[in-house]
């Protein structure tokens, strides 16, 4: 039914304006969850300003917080004081409160690892919903909130912002690239004890490499040194893909690129406004622009990223580490 609404009201937004531009003119309403993160206040600037007319209001907000990660406990309280202040956001007691005053959600908790558990919710009061970086704390949470998401037909997906950047996501159809035959991404790669290595930051990194390589990576090899991580995937076709971790020197994000026409130096970091063009789009249509396999397939990468690492620079398959969560999440049932 959510789907078919939106389709419906999709069709009507070509030739009467936003999507949320009904005749009373009533915004779509936001929601968020977790107050925790630089991304809420960000997001919300840009869902709110009256040049983009993107017909949309960030209304309510659950603050959340993790206390075993500092930068979580140290900021929840800050971004809800400003949500409450500066946006006239309305903040609440629970996930299910929220739900019942929204039609769209933004899990936005820095902390993966609560992501199942908050999403559920959602899912449950069938309110689509786009969920920030780490998608969970594990490829195993990560397959269950899909597998929920599909059984309850509600729109779910997740991305970090550098993968919608126009000089990162041009990369696979410039001229001067041709068809793309490999590419080193790299990226800041801080480390969270909490969460498996690449989730924390290097997923941005991550994220490059597969928005220009495209899925059907098959196996991982990782090396680390207290400054640097270097992953290297092979795909199925059996071009090579490299990730580079940068926790020393300069940090910045990019790749380099190497097509059947030329050698080119992709751009970086190009702040969150085209994600959220991207948010707003899905809560329009209901329609995701990454798959739930692709996303999938970057968990699974990153998972078997640390199962490499375990084994000393061992060579890991993608299948293996699936079959693992797999496995995991019929036993937890």
């Amino acid at each position: 039914m959510l789907r078919r609404s939106l389709w419906i009201v999709a069709a009507i937004c070509l030739t009467v304006g936003p999507l949320w531009a009904a005749e009373d003119s009533t915004p779509f309403r936001i929601g968020i969850i977790g107050m925790d993160t630089s991304h809420v206040p960000a997001f919300t600037k840009l869902l709110h300003d009256p040049a983009k007319n993107y017909g949309c209001k960030v209304v309510a907000g659950y603050p959340g917080g993790s206390p075993d990660i500092e930068s979580s406990a140290n900021r929840v309280e800050g971004y809800t004081n400003q949500m409450r202040t500066e946006f006239g956001v309305e903040i609440v007691a629970s996930i299910e409160e929220l739900c019942g005053k929204v039609d769209g959600v933004l899990l936005e908790s820095v902390d993966g690892r609560p992501h199942l558990a908050q999403v559920k919710p959602v899912i449950a009061a069938k309110k689509p919903v786009f969920i920030d970086k780490p998608m969970a704390g594990s490829l195993a949470d990560g397959l269950e909130i899909f597998r929920l998401a599909k059984e309850n037909d509600v729109p779910c997906w997740s991305s970090s912002s550098l993968r919608f950047g126009p000089s990162i996501a041009g990369m696979k159809n410039r001229e001067d690239v041709g068809q793309v035959m490999g590419c080193e991404a790299f990226s800041p790669c801080s480390l969270d004890e909490h969460h498996p290595d690449l989730y924390w930051y290097g997923i941005h990194g991550v994220e490059i490499l597969f928005t220009i390589m495209g899925p059907g990576c098959q196996t991982v090899q990782r090396t680390q040194t207290k400054d640097y991580e270097l992953v290297v995937g092979v795909w199925k076709d059996g071009r090579i893909g490299t990730f580079r971790g940068l926790r020393a020197g300069r940090h910045d994000y990019g790749a380099l690129v190497y097509g059947s026409k030329g050698i080119v130096r992709s751009g970086g970091y190009e702040g969150y406004g085209h994600l959220v063009d991207e948010i707003v789009t899905f809560f329009k249509t209901g329609q995701a622009p990454i798959s739930p396999e692709e996303t999938i397939e970057i968990l699974a990468f990153m998972t078997a990223a640390d199962e490499s690492k375990a084994l000393n620079g061992a060579k890991v398959e993608l299948a293996a580490v699936l079959q693992e969560a797999r496995q995991q999440n019929a036993t937890r049932k």
